[in-house]
């Protein structure tokens, strides 16, 4: 049963179309991912299904009592309670039942005190004992243990369950919301960049959590590989409008790929058969015999209809040009110590960066991993120790509050020319239209840009001004999933340095050639890759379409037993017969001409006829293919999938090549019927 249906849905602001004839079923246990660039209408899609976003046009039905949990990206919650009270009341219904239980007792105490009769008193105790039985059957679904050990996943301490939610940071209340949602269990979860607050240990259980889930929830998240893990369907919003898929994100895009593969093809398809109609109506439509061949082959040319492919989404595209050569040692951190007050972030901390390290920096929120950052960047300065670059080296920062360091009243293009004076307007206006912004983008105010498009600017920032040592917190916190992953593809051709931090695990396992993993005021280095470090922990812990256009056939070329019109010799007169000698020669020049015309010919004629049967039989077996790679159901089948797309390529490759023998024997027919017409002229 479906819990939310969405039919035929529209929406538009201003004169932008963010959705137009969009029909969506939710059903219970689906586990679907949300994807499409920053600005496509993720974000207003959960808040339609969330109710907080009217449409233009559509029909929505939702199940009776159907609950709803969302966490957006952007909150704000207020403080006057404690985490642990903000969790657990939270559950609809519950501060509505602690109230009436309290309202009771009061009644109940009032009643005992004014010394009231047996039938009041049996009524109040009544009540008291049904809200009672009510409060039990809540805390058996809904227990204050769940709710600690949820925000104990979520990387809460102990003490921190009776703090006020108000001392809290940002991103700390946003996963005290997460922990509220996740307490609920709402029938259905809808979830915007969940991770985008979390560390690695956070994402971990949180992502285990979800695989435990046994209700319905939509994904958006710009980790690859949290997506892969948790997802069963693609909802996706693509140039051609919104379109869904079976399969995690992985198999969406071998699909899409796949999918683009065959529109292609038959895009090029019908361009052949387009070009080869119309070169044989050019061809023949001169030739008196083949002027009505010549019109039916006009007609079909007419009635060929294009194949739309896949609109080339435009992403971000960013390639760091070579860097100078720093010394061997390109940076090194001695007795580093922070402390705020009375709390000591990390002390005693002695790194070194060699030249051409990829180092990640990992480890629990609060530990000190952005704080490290911030003082190898020059941001902040220690408590304690010291920072040294190494020769010839030069720094870029990419900060994870990159909005803190734009200037708001400057404009997208005096932004990035700032961080290079030196830079040609033509080398930011290049570097600008790398990173999507073009014409009147570029005079936007740093005011007005939405999260992804300040994180873009502080990348193009980046790009116009690499330097050899890069260091990057949180590089693809704001950005879709396309532009995470080509970042990382730009990332893993930088020739230069980096220190990064991140909990975007895909990103780590495709950069990382050194961990930094900071906890408990220390930091721990270790040489290898995420996957050997976690292996390393473990033991430790252990030992301690579209088809083809038809190609069009023509008719057949004359049989071979349709001879010249019959030739009868003339009678020398009226009334004269024919000698019996006339008459044989006249029966021997037919059979010459038959024999001529057969030897000729038919071969030809026969050959034609047998092309045109092959070609027809595959095309009858194209249409064939095209219909069963349209079924969704077929579609989803991989093997089936490929053994389609397989015979449907070679197919194709076949019928583009007897069509070129078919046209090769017209002409030799054509030839053949011009030389036997001259011999018996002559003869």
């Amino acid at each position: 049963m479906s819990l939310y249906v969405l039919e035929d849905a529209a929406l538009r602001f201003a004169d932008r179309v963010i959705v137009e004839g969009l029909s969506l079923r939710i059903a219970e246990q689906d586990r679907i991912g949300l994807i499409g660039p920053n600005g496509s209408g993720k974000t207003t899609l959960l808040r339609i299904i969330a109710g907080e976003q009217a449409l233009d046009r559509g029909r929505v039905e939702r199940r009776r009592g159907l609950r709803v949990g969302y966490l957006p990206q952007d909150l704000a919650v207020e403080g006057g309670r404690t985490l642990r009270d903000f969790v657990l009341t939270s559950v609809p219904g519950r501060a509505s039942l602690d109230e009436e239980h309290a309202a009771a007792e009061a009644e109940l105490a009032e009643a005992t005190a004014r010394g009231a009769g047996e039938e009041e008193m049996m009524e109040l105790a009544g009540r008291l004992a049904e809200l009672a039985e009510r409060a039990a059957h809540f805390e058996q679904f809904f227990s204050e243990h769940e709710a600690l050990k949820i925000l104990a996943g979520l990387g809460f301490t102990t003490a921190d369950a009776d703090r006020d939610l108000g001392e809290f940071s940002g991103g700390w209340k946003m996963r005290a919301v997460l922990a509220a949602l996740l307490f609920q269990q709402p029938d259905l979860l809808l979830l915007d960049e969940p991770t985008n607050h979390l560390d690695m240990p956070s994402v971990a259980w949180f992502g285990e959590f979800l695989r435990r889930y046994r209700r319905a929830f939509i994904l958006i998240s710009h980790d690859r590989e949290f997506l892969d893990e948790q997802i069963a369907r693609v909802v996706s919003f693509e140039p051609e409008g919104v379109r869904q898929y079976t399969g995690n994100y992985e198999q969406y895009a071998r699909q899409r790929a796949e999918e683009a593969v065959i529109l292609e093809a038959a895009a090029a398809n019908v361009e052949r058969e387009r070009e080869r109609l119309q070169r044989l109506v050019d061809r023949f439509r001169a030739k008196a015999s083949k002027a009505s061949m010549a019109r039916s082959w006009a007609k079909k040319l007419e009635k060929l209809e294009e194949v739309e492919v896949h609109a080339r989404r435009k992403t971000m595209r960013m390639t760091f040009p070579p860097c100078a050569r720093a010394g061997a040692e390109v940076l090194r951190a001695e007795g580093l110590a922070k402390a705020y007050g009375d709390n000591l972030v990390f002390e005693g901390v002695e790194l070194t960066v060699p030249r051409g390290e990829k180092i990640a920096l990992i480890g629990p929120n609060g530990a000190g991993k952005t704080t490290l950052l911030k003082i190898l960047a020059g941001e902040l300065e220690p408590t304690r120790g010291s920072v040294r670059l190494g020769a010839n080296v030069t720094l870029g920062y990419y900060a994870q509050h990159h909005a803190d360091t734009l200037h708001r009243e400057s404009t997208v293009e005096e932004e990035v020319a700032h961080a290079n004076p030196d830079a040609l307007p033509a080398r930011v206006r290049g570097v600008l239209g790398a990173f999507l912004f073009s014409g009147d983008d570029v005079d936007k105010k740093i005011s007005v840009l939405s999260g992804g498009e300040r994180a873009r600017v502080a990348l193009a920032r980046l790009l116009i001004r690499p330097g050899n040592l890069l260091l990057m917190d949180e590089p693809t916190n704001h950005l879709d999933l396309e532009s995470s992953e080509e970042l990382a593809e730009s990332l893993a051709g930088y020739d230069g340095t980096m220190v990064f931090v991140s909990h975007n695990r895909s990103l780590i396992r495709r950069l990382a050639t050194r961990i930094w993993a900071v906890a408990d005021g220390k930091v721990e280095t270790y040489s290898g890759t995420l996957d050997e470090y976690m292996y390393s922990q473990r033991i430790r812990l252990e030992g301690g379409g579209a088809g083809d256009a038809a190609a069009s056939r023509r008719e057949a070329a004359p049989s071979s037993g349709a001879g010249a019109s019959d030739r009868q010799a003339a009678p020398a007169g009226p009334g004269a017969k024919r000698s019996r000698e006339e008459e044989k020669a006249r029966r021997r020049r037919e059979a010459e001409e038959r024999q001529r015309r057969a030897s000729r010919v038919a071969p030809i004629a026969s050959r034609i006829e047998t092309l045109e049967k092959r070609i027809a039989e595959l095309e009858a077996a194209q249409a064939e293919r095209s219909t069963a790679l349209s079924d969704p159901e077929v579609y989803a089948d991989d093997a089936r999938r490929r053994e389609l797309l397989g015979a449907f390529q070679d197919a194709a490759a076949k019928i583009e090549e007897l069509t070129a023998r078919w046209e090769a024997a017209h002409e030799e027919l054509a030839e053949a019927e011009a030389a036997l017409a001259r011999d018996l002229e002559a003869g």
